[in-house]
């Protein structure tokens, strides 16, 4: 609402309201969506990064990682896009960082990338979610589903075995041990903590 005093002069009241429109214009361009909806959508670089965006986001960067990983096993851009269900213009600027373009326009993937990945790890107390900062430690993070899996679905615990006494280093350097205790992974999975369909949709 506009407030008009009663002794203000024409001059003076010219002035000001040139001075509310300028305000105005220069909120109106912080606000203005060209200008901000890129800037205000920056890739986590931690957990706590992840977990204090919105539920939506969260999900989009989600499927970042999981298009990245799928253009480096040799689908197209749009391919993976479509798979996860993401624009691919949203997946390439997000992505960036993990894509390189070729001479003939089709976007690759690098051989590794530093984007964060926010992956599933059993513990003693349950599962917990972890930030794995690179590819390389999310396809380690993978390798190692991939073992436990196996042993629940055969009983074949061999491939478990490189993982004992090693562990992930996460994105704020804690170090995060691999579970390999047969009998606890057993436990987990009797008490529902592990669902392996909701798993294999975030481990990229």
């Amino acid at each position: 609402m506009r407030i008009f005093q009663p002794c203000t002069s024409h001059r003076e009241r010219k002035g000001a309201e040139m001075k509310r429109k300028q305000s105005q214009h220069k909120v109106n361009a912080r606000m203005s969506p060209n200008r901000s909806s890129k800037k205000r959508f920056v890739g986590p670089r931690s957990l706590a990064e992840f977990l204090a965006m919105p539920a939506r986001r969260q999900d989009i960067w989600d499927a970042v990682g999981q298009v990245t990983t799928e253009v480096r096993s040799g689908a197209t851009l749009a391919q993976a896009s479509r798979k996860f269900h993401i624009d691919p213009r949203t997946a390439l600027r997000l992505g960036r960082p993990a894509l390189r373009k070729l001479r003939n326009g089709r976007w690759v993937a690098r051989k590794s990338d530093r984007l964060l990945r926010v992956l599933p790890m059993p513990t003693p107390k349950g599962l917990i979610d972890i930030g794995v900062p690179d590819s390389r430690q999310a396809t380690l993070v993978g390798n190692y589903w991939n073992a436990v899996d196996l042993h629940r679905g055969t009983g074949d615990s061999s491939a478990l075995r490189p993982f004992q006494e090693k562990y992930i280093t996460d994105a704020d350097g804690k170090r995060v041990p691999f579970m390999t205790d047969t009998d606890e992974l057993d436990r987990l999975a009797s008490a529902g903590q592990l669902s392996f369909e909701s798993l294999y949709a975030r481990v990229a």
